[in-house]
C-alpha cells in the first residue's frame, strides 16, 4: 500500500491504494463519488472519463498511484454552490440523455471541447465526445446541446 494525496474537484484527499489499483475504483470505492462510471475497463466507452489537468482521460487506465500530483475533475466537480453547471442544464433543457450512464464521460468531454475551441462545428463536437459511447440516443440532442451551449457560453465559464 502506498499513501498517497488526491486532488480531485479542488479537495485533497489522503488515501492508501495498491500498485495495481486504477483510479476509477478508488473515486468510486474509497472517495465515494459515484458520477464516474465503470464500463469497459479498457479505455474504450468513456464512462470513466475524467478530467486531469485540463484535458479528458480515461481513469480505469490511470493507476492510482501514479495520480498523485495532478488536478482532476470528476463529474461532481461541475456544480458550485449547489447549482449545476450551465452545461449540465442545457443538456436536461433538450433532454440530451436518457439513461444517464454516459452521462458524467460525455459532460465533462463536452466541456474540455467548449474550453479548447469555444466555436466547434458539428464535426468538431462528434470528434470531440468520440471517445464517450452512448447506447440510448443517436447523439443528436447531445450534439445541439454542446452547440447550443458553446453559442452561448462563446468558452466562458466552461
Amino acid at each position: 500500500m502506498r499513501d498517497i494525496v488526491l486532488t480531485i474537484n479542488e479537495r485533497e484527499y489522503p488515501v492508501q491504494v495498491e500498485d495495481h489499483e486504477v483510479l476509477v475504483d478508488v473515486i468510486r470505492n474509497r472517495l465515494h463519488l459515484y458520477g464516474t462510471k465503470i464500463g469497459c475497463g479498457s479505455g474504450e466507452c468513456g464512462a470513466c472519463s475524467i478530467i486531469m489537468d485540463g484535458d479528458i482521460v480515461n481513469s480505469c487506465l490511470i493507476l492510482a498511484c501514479r495520480a498523485q500530483g495532478h488536478r482532476f475533475t470528476t463529474i461532481e466537480g461541475l456544480e458550485q454552490d449547489g447549482k449545476l453547471h450551465p452545461l449540465q442544464e442545457v443538456f436536461i433543457k433538450n433532454s440530451a440523455l436518457q439513461c444517464g450512464f454516459c452521462g458524467p464521460g460525455m459532460l465533462l468531454a463536452a466541456k474540455v471541447l467548449v474550453e479548447e475551441n469555444p466555436c466547434p462545428s458539428e464535426a468538431e463536437i462528434r470528434a470531440g465526445i468520440g471517445g464517450n459511447l452512448c447506447r440510448c440516443t443517436g447523439y443528436v440532442n447531445i450534439v445541439k446541446s454542446v452547440m447550443e451551449y458553446a453559442a452561448e457560453n462563446g468558452g466562458s465559464g466552461a
